[in-house]
């Protein structure tokens, strides 16, 4: 029998909730409103009950067989507070049931012993009740010896005293419930084989289960940069081994000198199988198209841009953010720094290359360092372009970071959910204080330097494309310590974050992500969602189908596209829209 019994205390302080107890196998115990002295007749104590009818009736009990249990619904406030609502067979939906500091994934493991809670397709909320093992149901009180002398009048003794009888049984208990409350991937908790298919569990974003079968992170280790690259290169110069530079860019970067050739080909300038020449003649054409681009901004007059205000609100964007990009770069540094020209020349042409997007405040940031690496306008603008088509951040609708900050959150629910739990708890689990992270990609939490070395990292694409969003997590959990357990409030969390910044190590930081995702990656269980986010599992489309020869042909392609958009090209600015919807390169 599932029962909930309840005693009302018109004193009762929300604050004073704590968690839900798991007694395996016979009930759990929620106290609520309890005092630091002792356990008094006004104190509200609710018991969740495997045992023959209800002992108690009133105001606030109800009781409920679990074979009629239906579904339930997990719910929260505007400020995060959860809460459960049970709906029975017949439709009738019970009392909801309040979690002030959390519990409701302890609650759920525990009822996950005798039912299966599976999410409902249409609600990622609701979640229905189905039978499972009847087995776990029969166990009785006599199987936990919570009492000395038996449990055969356990039901007597708890008429008449409840409170003695039941934290009697609570001194005998403590590491055995403590132990069912730790997570199933601790050391302390071995697993059985019944445990490896887990059913799901609630939580607040759609289609999210619990994950039992993580194992530990394991050790990673760096390598060192790239610091060879012809004997990469066959005699006509096409790259031989493109995955082989990519693993090796992911494993240790690039040294410095390198950069500039590596660079234009993890960004798409150019074709990894394109011969020297066949670079000499992209580069042309290229640098023809990117003029010819410029052209039409330059020749605007003052009294054309007076009656263009989307022209005219591009140009004080930019001006305004080139003034203040990494200006303590020397490259950027001064007022009269050509550096600074060269910056507003190419985000400037960048609007008429796209102008459905124009410029959005932070570009800047992503094109400085390709400038600084480049120390060229041409190459510089044609490596923003394939970043900007990798990274699709700054979209007017935002939806790509939505839905990255969504992603980051399955990441956390997965690797901690306890640390996001607590997150959660302080109006926090949205993870809104990423969202600069995820932007720039930590354009401003790592020095110059170090985003050289981590932007190559990212632009492999290794081990998935969301490795970004590996590296947000790794950060997270770095902060646990600082976190859990605090006094922390959704504003200091939030400078908390700020002030990371120029504070991490970015080695540190690349190995607790690429651990990550070997240890999700290992889990034979992971949620088809999680799967998605680290690249496991991508869904079948009509789309993604290409032909074998396709690759080959990749460099005539881009030739050809380039020569098409030069003849389409006119001097009027409108003809920038064929420049616009040049097809994305294709990476190998």
């Amino acid at each position: 029998m599932f029962f909930i019994y309840g005693v009302e205390d018109t004193n009762f302080d929300p604050d004073k909730y704590v968690n839900f107890y798991n007694f395996p196998s016979a009930f759990v115990v929620l106290i609520l409103g309890y005092t630091h002295k002792c356990v008094c007749s006004k104190c509200i104590v609710l018991f969740l009950m495997l045992m023959s009818p209800p002992l108690f009736s009133g105001q606030w009990s109800f009781s409920l067989p679990l074979s009629e249990l239906y579904s339930l619904r997990r719910s929260r406030f505007s400020l995060g507070r959860n809460f459960l609502v049970f709906t029975s067979r017949g439709g009738h939906p019970l009392p909801p049931l309040h979690f002030h500091r959390g519990g409701t994934r302890e609650l759920l493991r525990a009822m996950q012993r005798y039912i299966i809670l599976a999410p409902s397709p249409v609600d990622g909320r609701l979640f229905l009740a189905y039978p499972h093992d009847s087995g776990a149901l029969s166990q009785s009180f006599d199987e936990l010896h919570l009492f000395d002398d038996g449990s055969s009048d356990l039901v007597s003794r708890f008429i008449q005293d409840p409170y003695a009888t039941t934290f009697g049984g609570f001194s005998k208990v403590t590491n055995f419930f403590r132990g069912a409350l730790r997570p199933p991937d601790s050391p302390f908790h071995p697993r059985g084989p019944q445990d490896h298919h887990g059913p799901p569990s609630a939580d607040d974003e759609p289609g999210f289960e619990l994950i039992t079968c993580l194992g530990p992170k394991p050790d990673v280790t760096r390598g060192q940069p790239l610091d060879k690259w012809e004997e990469f290169l066959d005699p006509e110069g096409r790259v031989k081994d493109p995955q082989q530079i990519k693993e090796l860019v992911f494993r240790g970067g690039i040294t410095p000198s390198l950069r500039k050739d590596v660079w234009k080909f993890l960004l798409g300038f150019y074709p990894w199988n394109s011969t020297v020449k066949e670079r000499e003649d992209i580069l042309r054409m290229k640098t023809d198209e990117y003029f010819r681009m410029k052209v039409q901004w330059k020749s605007v007059s003052e009294e054309q841009e007076m009656r263009n205000s989307l022209l005219r609100g591009y140009r004080s964007l930019i001006e305004r953010d080139v003034s203040r990009t990494d200006r303590h770069n020397t490259f950027f540094s001064g007022n009269d720094n050509p550096g600074l020209t060269l910056l507003n020349d190419v985000l400037m042409t960048y609007c008429m290359f796209n102008f459905d997007l124009g410029y959005v405040q932070g570009m800047s940031d992503l094109l400085a360092p390709l400038l600084f690496v480049t120390q060229n306008e041409v190459e510089s603008f044609w490596c923003l372009t394939g970043f900007m088509e990798m990274h699709q951040n700054f979209e007017e609708s935002q939806e790509a970071m939505k839905q990255q900050l969504l992603q980051l959150s399955l990441l956390m629910k997965a690797l901690d959910p306890e640390l996001l739990d607590y997150l959660d708890s302080q109006d926090s689990g949205s993870l809104c204080f990423c969202f600069r992270w995820l932007l720039i990609w930590f354009k401003r939490e790592f020095s110059f330097e170090d985003i050289l070395s981590l932007w190559e990292v990212l632009w492999t694409r290794l081990p998935c494309e969301n490795f970004h969003l590996l590296m947000a997590a790794s950060i997270l959990e770095s902060q646990r310590g600082e976190f859990i357990g605090s006094d922390h409030d959704f504003n200091t969390i939030l400078k908390h974050i700020n002030e990371l910044t120029m504070k991490l190590d970015l080695q540190t930081v690349l190995r607790g992500a690429e651990a990550n995702y070997l240890q999700l990656a290992c889990c034979k269980e992971l949620p088809v969602k999680v799967q998605e986010v680290i690249g496991l599992y991508v869904p079948p489309s009509p789309d993604d189908e290409t032909s074998a020869e396709s690759e080959s042909h990749e460099t005539q392609q881009l030739l050809s596209q380039s020569q098409a958009a030069a003849t389409e090209t006119s001097q009027s600015s409108n003809s920038t829209a064929a420049a616009a919807a040049r097809p994305r390169p294709t990476y190998p």
